[in-house]
């Protein structure tokens, strides 16, 4: 079977795990490579073995070898280039947040319907797989009615006034920073391990340091900046370094979690505890490969990322034996193998039901960020607000069309 011929735009952080995980399917190929001008892409595409080299991705979306086309540049520029590779009719995975406003992502997923391309959105979190585990076991009703849910992100990378990064700046990365960056992945973990959406929040922002100091050279996300550099620019900061969250989901299970980019020692720590009525299961990402199962009756148990342990619904997430742990990359690569499987078997995207995060969970995340900051804002309640013809069940189907042909 010939390849699905692939072009990523972005090579920063993120676009070249991106091409790392797509080279791991064996059935998809990362043919072209755009960038902010020729020279920097021909450069980044010698780097990484790409043949096709574009200083502007409009000219890749004219190649019509390229068939899927993954976005993985700054968050300001997601809107506009998801909006041209859906209208030149190529399937787009897209880096989150998938917009700068909900009313900017409702429009992504209108258009993504009407041109029936296949949507994702890099939420890789829910591709671990004990987490997929996890879901299994709630879905099954094994450990009981779900009462509570809590939990938090926490980051260092931000802790020294001397650390800087284009997230900072509203206008590059967003009018939220901690909430739509790392809270994001939070809140659509959990609804997807609880089936669950979150229909309404109570926050609180901070930002624990106000002024930054920008180095005239300046290093690359998660680079470890010491403060060594000389020279400074201060840089008024007012997006959140810190939030805490109150959340209810649909059926009134209530729940909260905290986001901080500024705790010294946690590198990227997702984590979680759901408290259901037989038994609690916690969660941390930077131990993937264990779940904490809590009984009130009988030592507690940690369950570890095993094949022969996992439910049969589970087990295609995994491809490793126990104690071959997989982490960070191996979800990413799940969540692709997801996306691409489904593109290789000429699934309809307006029909068959995704196992990755589509469009519609990107929208809905958005449209939680907007409420989280409307809250903080106002300081009340505030009820996550969703247009209708874009909600979908986390677990629900599309209406039936006829298949798309790939």
């Amino acid at each position: 079977m010939e390849k699905i011929k692939v072009g990523v735009i972005g090579t920063g952080f993120i676009g070249p795990t991106h091409i790392e995980a797509i080279r791991r399917l064996g059935f998809v190929e990362v043919v072209g490579l755009a960038e902010h001008g020729q020279e920097v892409a021909e450069q980044k595409a010698v780097e990484l073995g790409i043949p096709k080299a574009y200083g502007d991705y409009r000219d890749m979306l004219k190649d019509s070898d390229i068939q899927v086309v993954h976005n993985c540049t700054p968050n300001h520029l997601h809107f506009q280039i998801n909006k041209e590779i859906i209208q030149a009719g190529k399937h787009v995975l897209s880096e989150k947040p998938l917009a700068m406003s909900s009313e900017e992502s409702a429009e992504l997923l209108k258009l993504a319907k009407e041109h029936q391309v296949v949507h994702g959105v890099n939420f890789n979190y829910r591709q671990f797989p004990i987490v997929k585990q996890l879901e299994t076991m709630i879905r099954n009703g094994e450990l009981g009615k779900v009462n509570l849910v809590h939990g938090s992100y926490l980051q260092d990378w931000l802790l020294f006034e001397t650390d800087f990064n284009w997230r900072l700046a509203p206008e590059v990365g967003g009018k939220s920073r901690a909430v739509a960056d790392i809270g994001s992945h939070w809140c659509d973990t959990v609804q997807y391990v609880t089936g669950k959406k979150i229909v309404e929040v109570f926050a609180d922002l901070a930002t624990v340091i106000p002024v930054r100091k920008k180095s005239t050279s300046q290093g690359s996300t998660f680079g470890g900046q010491k403060g060594q550099e000389e020279a400074y620019e201060d840089i008024p900061i007012n997006t959140e370094d810190y939030a805490s969250v109150l959340v209810r989901f649909e059926d009134g299970v209530k729940g909260l979690f905290t986001v901080s980019q500024v705790s010294a020692g946690r590198k990227n720590r997702l984590s979680f505890e759901i408290a259901c009525s037989q038994n609690s299961a916690f969660w941390n990402q930077e131990e993937p490969e264990k779940l904490w199962i809590g009984y009130r009756d009988q030592p507690n148990q940690t369950l570890l990322a095993d094949p022969a342990l996992f439910n049969p619904e589970a087990k295609s997430s995994i491809h490793h034996p126990g104690g071959h742990n997989e982490g960070w990359p191996d979800a990413l690569k799940n969540g692709l193998l997801n996306f691409y499987t489904f593109i290789r078997e000429g699934k309809n995207p307006l029909s068959d039901k995704a196992t990755f995060a589509t469009f519609e969970d990107g929208h809905m995340s958005m449209c939680i960020t907007d409420a989280i900051l409307a809250s903080h804002e106002q300081q009340k309640w505030m009820k996550v607000t969703v247009k209708q013809e874009y909600v979908h069940e986390i677990r629900g189907v599309y209406s039936s069309l006829s298949k798309l042909t790939f």
